[in-house]
């Protein structure tokens, strides 16, 4: 009997303990790990390429299911012009990859048809229908919000006003300030320079796996936002968040 009441007064001490310390524990790491700051990606976490396709689809003779191909190979030439240390703008690279992808397909533009096709539609690209809501949420939250983006401050600043972000938005920041693309770990650590913050206490919220990876890599919290036809890259680390719009993301922040 004395043995069972012995064990019985260990295991009401072992709950208290569990309740008193490990739960305070746990709340003190939960806080811990709230980010400061969250950085967005723009160009498809925030905006709606889609809305590209008939412009993209006009220059190319109606092949419209040819922009994320476009896209992709932007992406893949703004690498290449940090690899090699000669800097394009991104609006440049962009003529370049429609030209290369209208020549890969037999179809024929030339470099002033190729610029009509993106640059003012690029420009005015339409929010997703998740955005605002949830940008607002997150300020309410108390949570600062910037941008960092491989567009120029030229392009990113005409593309909130058009799309009626600026507001929300504490800062942008373009690479073109370093003429060093993401995902590139330098474009990360200058951003969180500028903030003056250290990577833990920032999260990268972009719907492309490899700004997610770099981020990732230079110790940023990450959040992936699963768009329509976006994949994580499943060779790198996880992100933190992994969510199929922002509305999932602010739910998980509160």
């Amino acid at each position: 009997m004395t043995i069972f009441r012995t064990l019985t007064k260990l295991s009401l001490f072992v709950v208290l303990f569990n309740q008193l310390f490990v739960g305070n524990v746990m709340a003190t790491e939960s806080q811990k790990n709230k980010p400061k700051v969250i950085i967005f990606d723009v160009n498809e976490t925030l905006l709606d390429l889609d809305s590209m396709r008939d412009s993209i689809g006009k220059a190319l003779g109606g092949r419209d299911d040819l922009l994320p191909l476009w896209f992709s190979t932007m992406l893949h030439h703004s690498l290449v012009s940090t690899a090699i240390g000669d800097y394009q703008d991104f609006g440049k690279i962009g003529v370049a990859s429609l030209l290369m992808v209208a020549q890969n397909n037999d179809i024929k533009i030339n470099a002033e048809q190729a610029k009509t096709a993106i640059v003012t539609p690029l420009l005015s690209l339409p929010a997703h229908a998740d955005v605002k809501a949830s940008l607002q949420a997150l300020k309410d939250q108390g949570y600062k919000l910037v941008s960092l983006t491989n567009s120029s401050n030229d392009g990113v600043k005409a593309q909130f006003e058009s799309a009626g972000l600026t507001d929300y938005f504490e800062a942008r920041y373009s690479i073109e300030d370093i003429k060093i693309y993401k995902p590139d770990l330098r474009a990360y650590e200058w951003a969180l320079k500028q903030l003056n913050i250290k990577a833990e206490d920032a999260l990268m919220v972009a719907a492309h796996g490899w700004d997610v990876a770099g981020a990732k890599a230079a110790g940023l919290q990450t959040a992936f936002i699963a768009r329509p036809g976006k994949a994580l890259y499943p060779l790198v680390q996880e992100p933190d968040y992994n969510v199929q719009n922002l509305t999932q993301l602010v739910s998980l922040l509160k």
